[in-house]
């Protein structure tokens, strides 16, 4: 294994364990606001300080950037590791179990590690650049049906966009018009991973932030998939606004997409 896939997937599942002590006592849980529709949890801040202890044990120079904790230079710039403690906090506090831990390395501008772990299921989606990905230890592909009528789509609202509500429920419509159905689950690092394992056949959302894309990115593209932005380009992980699935699904969605686009979301 990829010593610094090991110590990845060390930080995800220590920051796992307090996340579900956490889940089984709801009640003693602290939830913040940390601005419109944005939620932060006591279980949040631990579950990312037992990840940057867990890293900076193995690699004190290292850079970090973190949802809660903002980024923490190390002395070696070349090496940035991403991380979400809980993607999907919503969730989480509402005692919805269908949250994650991702982490991703960068290194040198291009991510080269990914760890997407699911404490509720024990799912751990894993990529290491060039090497494939894995659902635990075993290999995943995902789908590309050849049309979207055959395709389950994931999708998540845009709660901390709603500037692009109109714009999103034009592209929402386009997408159930033309596909099997439509998921809605609450988390992103987890929708992604569902693509690379062929759970679901596309995904897209608006309004993203990079520790919620940068794993699952990599999963996706390991197993086969596309990842794009809402109009076709690549800049996904600084604006936010992604399509993900099989290349076939994406391609689709990218020309569906083009036509209902704002412009500030053509970018």
């Amino acid at each position: 294994m990829h010593p610094m896939l090991t110590i990845g997937v060390r930080a995800a599942r220590a920051a796992g364990q307090i996340i579900m002590r956490g889940f089984s006592e709801l009640d003693r849980v602290q939830v913040d606001t940390k601005g419109l529709n944005d939620f932060v949890s006591n279980i949040d801040k631990e579950a990312e300080a037992a990840i940057v202890q867990q890293i900076r044990k193995s690699y004190p120079d290292h850079s970090i950037v973190g949802e809660e904790g903002g980024e923490s230079k190390g002395s070696n710039s070349d090496y940035l590791w991403i991380v979400d403690p809980l993607d999907g906090t919503n969730n989480f506090v509402n005692g919805v179990p269908h949250f994650a831990v991702s982490i991703a390395l960068q290194v040198k501008g291009k991510t080269e590690v990914a760890i997407v772990y699911d404490p509720v299921r024990e799912e751990l989606f894993s990529a290491v650049r060039g090497q494939g990905a894995k659902l635990n230890d075993f290999r995943i592909r995902a789908n590309n049906p050849a049309d979207l009528s055959q395709s389950l789509v994931a999708t998540g609202f845009p709660f901390k966009a709603r500037q692009h509500t109109e714009t999103y429920m034009k592209l929402f419509a386009e997408t159930f018009a033309s596909c099997i159905d439509i998921r809605r689950a609450g988390s992103a690092a987890l929708d992604l991973s569902y693509v690379a394992a062929g759970r679901v056949d596309a995904f897209f959302e608006i309004g993203l932030k990079p520790w919620d894309i940068a794993a699952g990115d990599l999963i996706v593209r390991e197993a086969g998939g596309t990842v794009t932005e809402l109009s076709g380009g690549h800049n996904y992980l600084i604006s936010g606004n992604i399509i993900a699935g099989g290349p076939k699904a994406t391609i689709q969605l990218v020309k569906k997409f083009r036509p209902h686009l704002s412009e500030s979301l053509k970018k």
